[in-house]
């Protein structure tokens, strides 16, 4: 199958008739002969191959940075693709004479993912702070420079740009003129506005074996099926991103992505923690492109949006055609990769009830490093307290059963208790009983056990410092 898509990529414009699929990385080498934008893991962990993606986000266009192997050549209809080629002035730009006087390059491979990560994160912001700057670029890696003079370069960067620019009242305009970034830019909203009011192709009318969202997973798995057959991105599904409050819940689009989650108003209205704990989920160009629908989806044992909101009791919303039907998540998942979701079927969105005035949440996780990896265990607790006396628990773990489990027995047992180091310890135990972890290549079976028991330890440490007492844990 193949579909017209038409964008801007860099100063060109672009229309293009391809398999909605294909990854961006290779229509741009292949395709459009832009080889800065290099192949290296394609599984979206060393940010060789990141580029900038631009779209109208309300008043502004905003940009963001994504590993284009691990991204659609679809989803970039009707948008601005920046890749390192596209930076480029007559002169070198603020980040490259950095990486210059710091000696931030040796081989090269990886340096024009750095510099597009570092250059978007002065587009994407306002405010310049080194250690932001230095975080825009978690999700590239460098094998032989090393780091240190990358960060230096960066630091550099942020704290130049900082003197240069006094007004944002045109952002784009400022950076322009401060040498980040080459005069075209002034022009693509405009352009974009007129590619949007020109009539985009959608993808034909099939009955598509993928449906792709953020594809983060789905590309590392089976890039090759997907341009073996016929496919359908959620983004054109209708399938909404937005994060909205309405009659006492928070609903959640499906596309919406772990990015989205994270700077939302509303979710840090009533999950003030929780913008921090998603910082332990991939890197930034997976944050942006890796959707909550995806991620339910998936199923895998281990993810860590789908434990967070198993502990938040959500709703999921599953829409085919005109017909609609609405489950727990927790009784989503019949078995290993087993989803209760019928043929046609999709994810909509998901909600749930805001958080009581009284609720306490916490999500723990254990993993080989501390960021850019996947879970060993983790888990998410989510408790109301009245009177001292626990009326709601909520408890969630991952890496300890086939499916993103929710700990039944435990919630249950927690309910109407107090707590204490007794009660705490008790229910640790039940937990154990509802869990059938496995041996594998992230640690035996009784390993994963005692890190459940420790993470829920943590919780409660966590939340009531004043109440448990470590020593009385075991």
């Amino acid at each position: 199958m193949k579909t017209k898509i038409k964008f801007i990529c860099n100063s060109e414009n672009v229309s293009a008739e391809v398999h909605p699929g294909l990854s961006l990385l290779d229509f741009l080498r292949k395709n459009l002969a832009l080889t800065g934008t290099k192949e290296g893991c394609r599984e979206g962990d060393c940010g060789a191959c990141t580029v900038l993606i631009g779209e109208f986000g309300g008043k502004e266009i905003s940009y963001y940075s994504v590993n284009s192997c691990l991204f659609p050549i679809g989803d970039v209809n009707g948008k601005h693709v920046v890749t390192v080629e596209g930076i480029n002035t007559d002169e070198l730009t603020i980040v490259q004479e950095s990486f210059v006087e710091e000696g931030a390059s040796q081989c090269g491979f990886c340096t024009p993912g750095f510099i597009v990560s570092l250059t978007g994160y002065f587009l994407s912001n306002k405010i310049y702070n080194p250690n932001d700057a230095i975080d825009s670029m978690d999700g590239n890696i460098c094998r032989c420079t090393g780091h240190s003079s990358i960060i230096r370069a960066a630091q550099k960067s942020a704290e130049i740009l900082s003197g240069n620019i006094t007004n944002h009242i045109d952002h784009i305009s400022a950076l322009i003129k401060s040498g980040l970034i080459p005069d075209y830019f002034s022009e693509i909203p405009k352009r974009l506005k007129q590619l949007k009011q020109e009539k985009i192709s959608e993808e034909e009318k099939v009955v598509p074996n993928f449906y792709i969202a953020g594809g983060t997973d789905l590309f590392v798995q089976k890039w090759e099926d997907v341009l073996k057959n016929d496919v359908k991105l959620l983004s054109s599904n209708g399938i909404s991103s937005t994060i909205i409050e309405e009659n006492g819940k928070c609903i959640i689009g499906a596309a919406a992505t772990v990015s989205d989650l994270i700077n939302s108003d509303i979710i840090s209205k009533y999950l003030p923690h929780l913008k921090e704990q998603l910082k332990l989920f991939g890197s930034l160009p997976i944050r942006n492109t890796a959707t909550v629908g995806g991620n339910i989806v998936n199923a895998s044992p281990i993810a860590d949006i789908t434990i967070i909101l198993l502990a938040l009791n959500v709703v999921v919303h599953l829409k085919k055609e005109n017909n609609e039907r609405k489950l727990f998540l927790k009784d989503f998942y019949k078995g290993y990769k087993t989803l209760d979701l019928k043929e046609g079927e999709l994810v909509d969105c998901i909600s749930f009830d805001y958080p009581a005035g009284n609720s306490h949440f916490n999500f723990e996780k254990v993993s080989r490093r501390t960021y850019l990896d996947i879970a060993s265990v983790n888990s998410s607790i989510y408790l109301e307290i009245t009177d001292d006396s626990i009326i709601t628990a909520h408890l969630s773990a991952g890496g300890v059963a086939p499916i993103p489990l929710f700990l039944k027995k435990t919630s249950e047992f927690l309910n109407g208790k107090t707590i204490t180091a007794d009660n705490v310890t008790e229910a640790a135990a039940i937990s154990q009983t509802e869990i059938s972890p496995i041996t594998d290549a992230r640690g035996s079976a009784d390993y994963k056990s005692l890190l459940l028991r420790q993470l829920f330890y943590a919780h409660f440490i966590t939340l009531f410092p004043d109440k448990m007492n470590v020593k009385e844990l075991a």
